[in-house]
């Protein structure tokens, strides 16, 4: 049986150095290849100062070689639809990654799944948006980052049902296995943005165990269950927290609460 103590990580080199000279000596240039990019990361550049590698100006022939050599360089990088539509989509994965606040591990995940759904022709046809928004859903599912789909509709400022439209072509035409989301994650995500007390949090926490043991949140919305529970442990903790409050921190309507409190009551979960 073996045990994995340290994963792989391409974005950082498999050598370790100790002192400065020898991280000077064991360096080398260029950026670590990425599924995020069009190219991978491994296309060439041409510079544009018009000096050699010493700082030397370079002459007028030599100048108007290079410049030749730079024009098609440029063109043999955008040279398919392929590497055009790769350069648009992840240039507004870029975008997303900072509003939404993603680890470069699921921008990975996402620029994976992005091009897998390429290589089936899901994209023809369809928005780059929408299959790169229903992307980043899935990977965040995937890895247990608690983002919902109003969170990335609000981000690529698209409609909700598009993207779950797309989320479900993704989903039958890769044959994914997307986990539930993790309701615990849930719980933490609502009550910072709501600006909760840790007392708030931990008795949420023990009641949303109780709930997840007896089946009860089988097949509902996580968020709203994690609501539901930071509502009832405010006044157990004798806080004063609206309903309101609650639902907006977790994008769902104060109607719900109540509904999932009727259903609570049912069972006799306290």
């Amino acid at each position: 049986m073996v045990i994995t103590e340290k994963s792989e990580d391409i974005s950082n080199p498999e050598w370790r150095a100790f002192t400065l000279e020898e991280k000077n000596s064991k360096s080398r240039t260029g950026i670590p290849t990425s599924l995020a990019k069009h190219d991978r990361g491994l296309a060439t550049i041409i510079s544009k100062t018009g000096r050699d590698a010493s700082g030397q100006k370079l002459d007028d022939y030599m100048y108007s070689t290079f410049k030749r050599l730079r024009a098609w360089d440029a063109r043999t990088q955008y040279f398919s639809s392929r590497d055009r539509n790769f350069v648009l989509a992840f240039s507004q994965l870029d975008i997303l990654k900072d509003k939404l606040g993603l680890s470069d591990v699921v921008i990975e995940r996402v620029a994976y799944m992005y091009r897998k759904a390429q290589e089936r022709g899901l994209t023809r046809g369809r928005s780059i948006s929408a299959i790169l928004s229903a992307a980043i859903y899935v990977s965040c599912r995937e890895i247990g980052i608690p983002r919902t789909l109003r969170d990335v509709a609000a981000a690529s400022n698209l409609k909700r049902k598009d993207i779950a439209r797309s989320c479900r072509l993704i989903i039958c035409e890769l044959d994914l296995r997307v986990p539930m989301a993790d309701p615990m994650k849930c719980i933490v995500k609502i009550a910072n943005k709501a600006n909760l007390s840790e007392t708030i949090t931990r008795i949420a926490m023990n009641m949303m165990t109780q709930i997840i043991q007896k089946g009860i949140s089988a097949g509902k919305n996580p968020m709203s269950f994690a609501a539901t529970v930071l509502y009832i442990s405010s006044f157990k903790a004798g806080e004063n927290v609206t309903q309101l409050d609650i639902a907006k921190a977790a994008g769902i309507t104060e109607v719900t609460i109540r509904n999932r409190i009727h259903e609570l009551k049912n069972t006799g979960t306290k």
